[in-house]
């Protein structure tokens, strides 16, 4: 019966996204929704930009193990993440009226970073969505009983998110995303209210947590630990500011006002309802000790699945394959569509020109597919890895490779297509240094790269240019220096 109902929801979100993509008339329409998105679903889509399967099985399970400080790259690093993109980035970016992220490197540093960046961005993509798909495929392998294999489960759910973002783009992720948020956070409430009756009152469950030190947040005072915790906390905070999913929700906005306010509430109110889940797999120590126990060896990421199974009623159990599923879907599909639209915009134009508008539009849609079809291969390939792990290795290529060119690029009128190609060479190989020898485990990677990424910006913009500059006029902005 559980797993009919949501069959049926599948459908029923199928039939809402093919509805909203009949207002899909031009790539503009399938990339950003035709730049008109009010303010609450602004809100909603950044907000569903992060909830996906790591925060409802990801983040709790690290959390009960390490404590908030073992958290820190998610939520608390792309919640921030969110929350300066509207400070610091959405403005500027939106009254440039582009259609990618990688536009801007174009339009700023020339196509050979244009190229180079949009490469990154659309690697950096293929841990995190095939971390929703590896969920998808559990959910519906706890589900069934078994009977769906994980395979067969990420198959099917790769399928149900095709069938609306392959047609309808941006404006069915969006309309999908607001009603997709809705049932996930009235649905992670009730649950919460429900665990904590069954833990004795919440007050127990916030006594275990402190008895474990589980809110324990900042490292020990040691170079070692203070430096790999510098690092897990900019590598979604700073890594995934510049992504196509965040941009298409800035640029998808009606208004400047709407693109910065609706980051900094969505990345705020994401940091808020993460720690629903973390209060849920926290309440199962106490409701299923010894079997949370084993779990917590065994699989972590089945914990909280496993406490709704067998320790809640069939209305619960709804509530929160509803909530979990909603939380997934909008994830994917809209990590589906970014990585899409950058291919098509920014590396097969260069390689064949602008045709009709049309032909454009059917280009996104065929690499959708593709993209998706790439996804699932790789993701059945990675079966065993953590959803977690997945997630947070996922940005540290665009942290060290795209981060330091955006930044500097809008605040600092000196810079230089030379800088930003010494700052993408000297961060990647820097990072890649680190990460294959030992020297990774002395000093972390990905902070020694963007490290790096700063000094080859500053040396090679400031430096005597070899290179031509084939950047565009740098566009007047405010507090340019």
């Amino acid at each position: 019966m559980l797993l009919t109902l949501v069959f049926a929801y599948l459908l029923v979100t199928i039939a809402i996204g093919l509805i909203a993509a009949k207002r899909v008339k031009t790539t503009v329409d399938f990339a950003v929704a035709g730049r008109n998105l009010p303010l609450i679903m602004i809100v909603t889509t950044t907000f569903a930009t992060w909830f996906g399967s790591e925060t409802v099985l990801g983040i709790p399970a690290k959390f009960v193990q390490d404590g908030l400080g073992g958290v820190v790259e998610d939520p608390f690093g792309a919640g921030f993440c969110l929350i300066l993109v509207g400070i610091f980035f959405a403005a500027r970016l939106y009254r440039m009226n582009l259609l990618t992220i990688s536009d801007y490197y174009r339009e700023r540093y020339g196509r050979v970073i244009e190229l180079v960046c949009s490469l990154f961005i659309m690697v950096s993509y293929l841990g995190w969505v095939s971390a929703q798909v590896t969920a998808l495929g559990l959910v519906f392998n706890v589900l069934s009983g078994g009977a769906i294999t994980v395979p067969m489960g990420m198959t099917i759910g790769v399928v149900s998110i095709l069938a609306y973002t392959l047609f309808g783009g941006m404006w069915s992720v969006a309309i999908t995303d607001f009603l997709q948020m809705i049932i996930l956070v009235t649905g992670l409430i009730i649950l919460a209210v429900y665990a904590g009756g069954l833990a004795g009152g919440a007050d127990k469950v916030i006594e275990l947590a402190v008895s474990r030190d589980m809110f324990n947040f900042l490292p020990e005072p040691t170079w070692h630990d203070i430096t790999f915790f510098i690092a897990a906390a900019i590598t979604m905070m700073f890594g995934s500011i510049p992504q196509q999913d965040v941009f298409q929700r800035v640029m998808s906005a009606n208004s400047e006002k709407a693109a910065t306010r609706g980051s900094v509430i969505g990345g705020s109110l994401y940091i808020v309802f993460a720690f629903i889940p973390m209060f849920l797999v926290t309440s199962a120590l106490i409701i299923m000790p010894d079997q949370a126990a084993q779990l917590l060896q065994d699989d972590p990421q089945k914990v909280l699945p496993r406490l709704v199974m067998d320790k809640m009623p069939f209305i619960m159990q709804v509530v929160f394959f509803g909530a979990l599923l909603s939380a997934i879907k909008s994830t994917a599909s809209a990590t589906m569509l970014a990585p899409s639209v950058t291919f098509v915009e920014n590396i097969w134009r260069q390689f064949r020109p602008r045709t009709t508008d049309r032909q454009e539009l059917l280009t996104m849609r065929i690499t959708v597919l593709v993209f998706s079809l790439l996804v699932l291969m790789y993701s059945i390939r990675m079966q065993g890895t953590s959803i977690y792990e997945m997630v947070s290795g996922a940005y540290q290529v665009t942290l060290v490779g795209a981060f330091v060119p955006l930044v500097f690029g809008l605040y600092w009128k000196r810079a230089t297509t030379q800088g930003a190609v010494l700052s993408i060479a000297l961060g990647c190989l820097t990072w890649l240094s680190l990460l294959l020898t030992p020297a990774g485990e002395v000093f972390p990677a990905q902070l020694a790269g963007v490290l790096a990424a700063v000094v080859g910006m500053l040396v090679g913009s400031l430096c005597p240019q070899v290179l031509r500059d084939t950047r565009l006029p740098t566009p007047k902005l405010e507090g340019s220096s």
